[in-house]
């Protein structure tokens, strides 16, 4: 082994501890993935995932989303949305039509089966919600909330404007 080689592998504890208690990735993704499982359990009952709740919700509005702008909404990337639309579409919750004036595009809407869903799944999400609030102190969840969107926005040059601003969710 070459001396470098040997320098590069020789991280102390210290560093090794000190990544693991101020990382912020690590604790996000350690945070979202208990969410995840929290309302994952919640939501088994209706058969959704709390992915699938969240991606309904997001249609949830007058005119139904391009695949791209709801991609853009939801942070993911096109093939991944277009794979969690699949098992949705097969239940007959979403579909998935041509634009009518662009017909290289997709536009996604709800079914009458898939709001009856989701209107079962929001005193769920609600009960849960509250909840996890009940763990933080008092305005906690705001400041969470407030954190995670600068977070968010970090992809966008950190403007100003709302995570979930109105034109982006309408």
């Amino acid at each position: 082994m070459s001396k470098a080689t040997e320098t590069r592998s020789a991280i102390s504890r210290e560093t090794t501890l000190h990544v693991r208690d101020t990382c912020l990735c690590l604790h996000t993704r350690r945070a979202a993935r208990a969410l995840a499982r929290r309302f994952d359990e919640a939501f088994r009952p209706l058969g959704l995932t709390n992915g699938q709740f969240s991606l309904m919700m997001a249609l949830n509005r007058p005119d139904p989303p391009r695949i791209g702008d709801l991609a853009d909404f939801l942070a993911m990337d096109r093939t991944t949305l277009t794979a969690a639309l699949k098992p949705l579409e097969r239940r007959g919750l979403v579909t998935v039509a041509a634009d009518a004036k662009d017909r290289r595009s997709r536009r996604l809407r709800l079914t009458d089966a898939g709001r009856a869903l989701l209107a079962d799944a929001v005193p769920i999400w609600q009960r849960t919600h509250d909840a996890i609030d009940a763990l933080l102190d008092d305005g906690a969840p705001d400041a969470v909330r407030a954190a995670l969107g600068v977070l968010a926005r970090m992809d966008d040059g950190g403007g100003d404007s709302p995570p979930f601003s109105k034109r982006a969710f309408r």
